[in-house]
């Protein structure tokens, strides 16, 4: 049987507007779970209950959406402008969201005052007069720099209203990091002359301040103006040690913001090179949930919006890695952002440019790995979830091994489910299992029974390890200890009734006194445990709620991906072996390389292709246009 959405979100679908606008999707407690952007409210939100709509995001989101809330704007533009600040506010889980939503530091130089300060701030105002520059990775890189280029270009930091007739000056003029207007020392013209100088270092155009600087050190040299060409000597070094970490990376004059992309299956991790004046000024990465099911032009074409918004320049060229939809809108609104400058979104496809992108795709890849690497050797991080999971659930030990069942069922039928182990706060996946569920005990699908089934058949794999294990070869040995352990906590997606049927399954082993066991609820993120009534919350924001969350979502991941699988299998040979050139050799060859994965064919570059024996670029750029 075919999707049908409820009653009432249907009569909700009949009577959207062809407006652009936004909405929100509303969950049974209130909470706003998804914001979305549309041309046409009618036919966007409407897609989402479409019968062939199969993402698995959309699936799991269908389950709770039970109003959804609609603003008509006045055009496209609008409508992203405010999904920007809606998600900024609401951060919906289901939405792309920028995990690490820190305030990342800046340098402000505030040009709107006679005599500007130079400062560190997290707080930027693009209206207020000033300039701003960055963002830069941490505020003591912030700091380092302001060291150096203070003795190139000496500014202040006091709070003195500065009209010249100041008494004496402070320490910093002894120590040469001020120029002393506030007695009249340095007037208000060469004070800005020095913050003019300042501000084109950090525009990036360092090459052409220091050839200039040069010059001038050399002519002063060559008048005998050794104290002057000394002064110019020391400025040349102070600004050099300020942009150490700048190096020539595009062509002269460049001012451009290159995004590259990385994910895994939990998280994406997007790398952002800031290049001005050719130079590489800044690189900075971002990290981001909630991207299971979502393509990675899609991916890209969430971030920008929450990036950009909260910038304090532009530059007039961003270079992505993949053609996203509706690139005038976002442009218009970067021009929108640029008070009015306007700001061009270039894909592209070979040369320089081409070769920036590959080298931000290169390093988001990199810091993926690092990011993943450090929150597994978290060492401190994992303990302390542990902990907090023993306290809240009353555990005899911290569960070191979590194992967590799953149930996913596709249009009432092809029901699995999936087992995954946690050890220590991090996944072995080599020990992820699936069931394929045989037996319901009536038509349709029952979650309860599939629950029965595949926890029955986890433990008796348990029994017959523990019986057998001594009379099994060498090379069946490792396969069957991963039902010999018992786990630390038996995590259940689901409440009271998954819970129930958990409990029945081990106490028909002789087991519930020798494994914990907890079932997971989604809408409140509740805890039950066997023979209490009342749930068990965890902090909304404790590392221990985060971890059994974790195990959750990838449970239900892994599961999905199932599905997934088997729908791509019965449509993959078919889809391949329709473009022309494409026979079954090189079909295999295609589909062994992306691990059978068409969504990773239908993304893989031309070149990516052309590494596969037997494609040639031809046939690639064919596959492309085909996949399309």
């Amino acid at each position: 049987m075919s999707y049908q959405p409820p009653e009432s979100i249907q009569q909700l679908l009949d009577n959207l507007p062809t407006s652009p606008g936004v909405y929100q999707m509303i969950d049974r407690h209130g909470e706003i779970i998804y914001i979305g952007k549309a041309k046409n409210l009618r036919n966007r939100v409407r897609s989402y209950f479409q019968p062939a709509n199969m993402q698995s995001k959309v699936l799991r989101m269908r389950e709770h959406i039970v109003d959804i809330k609609i603003l008509v704007m006045d055009s496209e533009v609008a409508a992203l402008a405010a999904e920007a600040q809606l998600i900024r506010a609401h951060k919906p889980r289901y939405n792309v969201i920028w995990k690490d939503d820190k305030r990342y530091p800046y340098i402000v130089v505030r040009t709107r005052d006679p005599f500007p300060k130079v400062e560190m701030t997290r707080q930027v105002n693009r209206n207020d007069g000033n300039r701003y520059f960055g963002p830069y990775a941490s505020g003591w890189e912030v700091r380092q720099i302001l060291d150096s280029l203070r003795r190139a270009y000496p500014f202040l930091t006091c709070d003195r209203n500065i009209d010249g007739q100041d008494e004496r000056a402070c320490l910093y003029y002894d120590i040469k990091l001020c120029g002393a207007p506030c007695i009249g020392v340095q007037d208000q013209a060469a004070y800005w002359t020095n913050i003019e100088g300042l501000m084109r270092v950090l525009e990036g155009k360092t090459d052409e301040v220091l050839s200039e600087l040069t010059t001038e050190m050399e002519s002063a040299s060559e008048q005998l103006d050794f104290e002057r060409a000394a002064l110019l000597r020391d400025r040349i070094l102070a600004i050099k040690r300020a942009t150490i970490r700048q190096h020539r990376i595009a062509a002269i004059g460049a001012d451009q913001d290159v995004i590259g992309l990385a994910r895994n299956e939990q998280m994406a991790m997007v790398q952002l090179l800031v290049i001005r004046g050719g130079n590489l000024i800044s690189a900075e990465s971002f990290p981001l949930i909630n991207v299971e099911g979502e393509d990675d032009a899609t991916i890209i074409e969430d971030f920008l919006p929450q990036y950009y918004e909260s910038v304090a320049e532009f530059p007039p060229e961003i270079l992505l890695p993949y053609d996203i939809t509706d690139i005038d809108i976002l442009e218009a609104w970067l021009r929108e952002q640029n008070n009015g400058r306007k700001v061009k979104i270039v894909v592209p496809k070979r040369g320089e440019k081409a070769k920036l992108i590959q080298r931000a795709q290169e390093t988001a890849n990199e810091q993926l790995n690092l990011f993943q690497a450090r929150w597994e050797k978290d060492t401190l991080r994992h303990e302390t979830a542990l902990q907090e999971i023993q306290q809240a659930l009353a555990l005899p030990a911290p569960p070191n091994r979590i194992e967590c069942f799953d149930i996913s069922t596709l249009h009432g039928k092809s029901t699995v489910a999936s087992r995954v182990v946690f050890v220590q706060g991090t996944p072995a996946k080599s020990e992820y299992r699936r069931f394929n569920i045989q037996t319901i005990a009536h038509e349709g699908s029952d979650d309860f029974q599939s629950m029965r089934e595949a926890l029955t058949r986890r433990f008796q794999r348990y029994v017959d390890a523990i019986n057998n294990v001594a009379d099994l070869p060498p090379n069946k040995v490792d396969r069957n200890e991963t039902w010999r352990i018992l786990p630390d906590l038996l995590l259940i997606d689901g409440g009271k009734g998954q819970l129930g049927v958990a409990v029945e399954v081990l106490q028909a082993f002789d087991l519930l006194e020798h494994v914990p066991l907890a079932g997971l609820a989604k809408q409140f993120e509740e805890v039950y445990v066997p023979f209490r009534s009342e749930p068990v919350f965890l902090p909304r924001n404790s590392e221990g709620s985060y971890l059994l969350q974790r195990v959750r979502d990838e449970a239900h991941r892994f599961a999905i991906t199932t599905h997934r699988a088997q729908r791509q299998k019965k449509g993959m040979a078919s889809r391949l072996e329709a473009v022309a050139g494409i026979g079954p050799a090189k079909r295999k060859a295609l589909l062994k390389a992306f691990d059978n994965d068409i969504d990773a064919i239908r993304r893989a570059s031309i070149a990516r292709l052309c590494e596969v024996p037997g494609i040639t670029e031809t046939l690639a750029k064919r596959i492309k246009e085909e996949l399309s």
